[in-house]
């Protein structure tokens, strides 16, 4: 089973529709909501150097965000990363 994070803030509508998505496609995955946290969110970018959300990691390796996720699904990647695990 991949190891499956998702970095999250609130409000945020491209987080909800990756939730969906692994939903969806059968994925479990942990979620870190960063709305209320600066120190969460400084500690994020410096990890991926990312500032925007969602910010998916699958089994440790940096996917990106919802964008990047869709075009990982569409691909056959996503499933490659999570049988990876």
């Amino acid at each position: 089973m991949p190891n499956i994070t998702v970095y999250s803030t609130d409000p945020c509508s491209f987080c909800s529709r990756a939730k969906e998505l692994l939903t969806r496609r059968g994925y479990a995955y942990d979620e870190i909501n960063l709305s209320k946290d600066p120190a969460g969110r400084a500690e994020l970018v410096d990890k991926t150097g990312m500032f925007s959300f969602p910010q998916i990691v699958i089994n440790g390796e940096v996917l990106g965000g919802f964008r990047e996720l869709v075009q990982a699904d569409m691909s056959g990647r996503l499933e490659e990363l999570a049988q990876a695990a």
